[in-house]
Parts: structure tokens; sequence; C-alpha cells
């Protein structure tokens, strides 16, 4: 490294956010990306450590120690070119990964760990602001057609792979717009959606095809995607005008809550309440958006989606935001020596809860209670565990108000009717069942079927999305023409 006792001159400087009362005014990305300078001080900081854990820490394998002694030579051009090589939508993971890779920081056994996620930041956006980020066609075409369900970061990471590998590649979105859960499951506020579209020209310019409002299934599609899917067109159809078929859908099957007053108006589905600000905020004219302004919010289930979830019900203006999570509140320090270089459990507090919010752990709901058919309240209660087991605590039945229940305790598989359609076989989970090691990786049971992303490893990361979406792609590449020259 350029700076070999960089670690322990240099403390971990940290991005900065547009102060709370400021930022729940708008939508829009409230983070200060480092300056360069600041950049340099923190790549400097990666300590030379021989083996660097971060590497595997990171779903895509990052080459993290070679981007951060470039960015500490302020050789932008060359950081940008090794991050690029192993990830194709770093302003994604930038910005809304969680970063697996700092946990596993040698750095982070005994002081803060290098700031990797931030330094991503900095590359690829000055990479986009200095024009380094163009679009790479194919030399040659390969005549092979190959279509991508679903455009989400797995469709979109194979799909661009793909289609460098000089195939001609058509990408489907049951939706009106390119970009999944990244567009309509994740508020513009932690990513604005100019940054999907700014990439889907650059795939565009690279021979990629978007087809939005199409459904992939059932002649008639479920009901969820009625409001939006102008065409369906059966799995047959797609094998028989298609080379390959790559199913990327997410994990989309919510999990329920079935406890009695569950049918009240009012209770909804994180995913219910989260795509509809989303399509406001681009233009869209709305008739029954869910709204939490002025109402007491109980956010049940405390992960990343409960807490945009808070996020969007502070920018609406409520009345009062809770979320409580059924398991026990984890420590607010992780115990380094035991769970390095593994992801920790420990108390994680996100922007959205310094915007505003009353947390509350090992709590259980009982029951909703309400009047006229709308809930009014919520009956909980304390839990313990015990031999892991979850047993009420006697006397600790407790009532809350709830004007809004948002359902956010994450997602079981992927819609079950897609998979069904393409008669894919399915694993105990519910999802795609495919490996990810062999000539048959990511191949389902069904000719020239592959899947990748939630759709075959469950509810996960964006960054693993793209780690397989890219993967998948190598391996449909070799189906297609006997060798891929794709990184794996």
């Amino acid at each position: 490294m350029g700076k070999a006792t960089g670690f322990m001159e240099f403390e971990r400087l940290s991005e900065t956010y547009e102060a709370p009362q400021a930022r729940v005014k708008h939508y829009k990305e409230f983070v200060f990306a480092l300056s360069d300078a600041d950049a340099k001080v923190q790549g400097a900081r990666c300590m030379d450590c021989g083996i660097p854990f971060c590497n595997n820490g990171c779903p895509v394998n990052n080459i993290i120690p070679d981007f951060n002694d470039l960015v500490y030579h302020q050789d932008w051009r060359a950081a940008i070119e090794v991050l690029h090589s192993t990830n194709n939508f770093p302003e994604f993971t930038g910005r809304i990964c969680p970063a697996p890779c700092e946990s596993a920081c040698t750095l982070g056994i005994n002081s803060d760990a290098v700031g990797i996620k931030s330094i991503e930041h900095a590359i690829i956006d000055k990479a986009w602001s200095s024009g380094w980020v163009e679009p790479q066609p194919p030399k040659h075409k390969t005549g092979k057609k190959i279509a991508i369900v679903g455009s989400g970061p797995a469709g979109l990471a194979a799909a661009q792979q793909l289609a460098r590998a000089g195939h001609d590649v058509t990408v489907f979105e049951k939706n009106d717009r390119v970009g999944g859960l990244l567009r309509y499951g994740i508020p513009d506020f932690k990513l604005e959606k100019w940054l999907i579209d700014r990439r889907m020209r650059q795939m565009e310019a690279e021979g990629v095809t978007f087809r939005t409002g199409v459904f992939i299934g059932a002649e008639a599609p479920p009901a969820y995607v009625q409001n939006f899917s102008k065409e369906t067109i059966s799995p047959a159809q797609l094998r028989e005008d298609f080379d390959a078929v790559v199913i990327a859908g997410g994990a989309e099957t919510p999990r329920d809550l079935p406890v009695p007053g569950r049918e009240l108006s009012g209770i909804h589905y994180a995913m219910e309440f989260l795509p509809l600000q989303n399509k406001v905020n681009a233009g869209d004219k709305l008739s029954g958006q869910i709204k939490a302004g002025g109402k007491h919010v109980v956010v049940i289930g405390g992960g990343d989606t409960g807490s945009d979830c808070v996020g969007t019900s502070n920018r609406h203006g409520a009345e009062s935001v809770k979320q409580f999570e059924l398991m026990p509140q984890p420590p607010e320090e992780e115990n380094k020596p035991m769970v390095w270089p593994y992801w920790p459990i420990k108390l994680r507090t996100s922007s959205s809860h310094e915007e505003g919010c009353d947390r509350d752990w090992a709590v259980a709901t009982k029951r909703f209670e309400g009047s006229k058919g709308k809930v009014e309240k919520l009956i909980a209660a304390r839990v313990e565990w015990k031999d892991g087991k979850m047993q009420e605590v006697p006397g600790s039945e407790f009532e809350m108000k709830a004007d809004l229940v948002l359902l956010a305790m994450g997602f079981t598989a992927p819609v079950a009717s897609v998979l069904e359609a393409f008669q894919v076989e399915k694993d105990g989970r519910g999802n795609a069942r495919a490996g990810t090691e062999g000539e048959r990786a990511y191949y389902t049971n069904v000719d020239k079927v592959f899947a990748a992303g939630d759709m075959r490893r469950g509810q996960s990361l964006v960054v693993w999305a793209i780690r397989e979406g890219r993967q998948c792609a190598r391996t449909v590449d070799q189906f297609l023409m006997g060798s891929s020259e794709l990184p794996r």
C-alpha cells in the first residue's frame, strides 16, 4: 500500500448527512460524499494486511485494497476500472449496500474499519462526472437471443454481461419502469431513480432492449400485476423465441401476520406502501395512495424495509412512528474477536431512525382492534426466549395507537405462480432449484431456463443479486457458445 502506516495515522471519516429536520421535507438523497482529499486519506487507512478478508466479505469480490491504494494515489481512472471489473453497478452498492466488506476488514478487529463503501461511492460518482463510464458495445455479435425476466440488479447485471459478450438481450419487466425492487422497493431518499435511468441508457447503447409492462407467466396475470402489466407472454413462447431465458425476479411474497383483526383496513404490507411514493415522486398521478400524514404509524419488523417505512412515514408527516421487532435487542457493540470476519449481530440505527422513531424489541403482536372496519390499536405483549423457544412474559400485555400498520417482516419466496408457469422445480423454501457450481450452475430443470438472484437464493442483498447475475451470465454464455470469456 502507498501509505503503510496510514491506518495508525488517520482516523475513519464517515460520510455526513443533511440534518434530519431538513431532509424529512424532501425525497432527495441527503448523503454528502467524501471529497477527493478526504477519500485519499481514507484510502491510506487500508493497512496492507496480507490477507484481505474484505475481498471475500464482499459478495462480488471487489478488489478492495487495489482501489483503495489507487484512490490514495489519486489515480481515479484506474480505480474505476478495478471497481468495474467485479461490480457492474457500484453507484447502487455504494449507496445501499450494508457493506459486509467492512465487517471483514482486518483493521476492524481492534479499530474502526476502513470506510470501503464511502470510497466506492466516491470512485463511481467521480467516474460518471468525468465521463469515464461509457457504453461497451461488443465488437462481434453471436446471433444468439437471450430473454431476461426481471430488471432488478440480478437481471440488469446478467443483461449487461451477456450483451457485452455479443448476444442480443431483451429484458422483460412487469412494472411500468425498469429497475425492479431498486425502482419500487427502495425509497428515493436512499437511491434516486435517475441513477437507474442513466445505467439503462448505457445498456441500451450496448445493445440491450428493455420491454416494460410485460408479465411473463400464466395467461391470466395475478391481481397484483393487473394494474400495470399491459401484456402477458407465456414461458413456452419465451423459450420458443429465445435461445436462453434467465428468470431473475425478486422475492416478492411478503411474510404475513395472521392474528385476529388482520382483516381491518389500515393494515398493509410494506410493499403496498413504499412503491406508491416512488411513483408519485416520478410524476405519476395516483388515486388512493396510502398516506401516513397525521397518523399513528406502527411498523412491524426491524430490518431495512421497516426502516424505509419509518423514513417515508416521517416524510408524510406522521403524528408518531413506532417500530418493533420480535427478537431481543442486539448489543450496541459486537464482540469483534468472536465474530470477525463475519457479519455481526449488533444494534444498527439507520438515518430514518434518527429522523424520529420509537423502537422496541422482544414484542409480539397478539391482535388488532378497531371500529367500523378500521384499525385503531394494536395489542401486543413482551416475549422472552428460553431454550430457543419464544414465550410470552406473563402480565406484559399492552396496547398502542395504530391508525396505519405496516408489515415489514421480510419476504418468504419469489411469487410462486411465475415459477409454476415455467414448471421450474422449487427448493424447500420455495425458490427456484439451481446450483451455483459446475457447468450447470444456475441452470434449472427446464431446458434453456436459468435462475439467478432472489429468484434462486431468496431475499437477499443487492450486492448478492449482482454477483448471481454476473455468474449466471457466464454460465449462459458457456451454454450457448461452448466456452466463455466473461468473468465469474
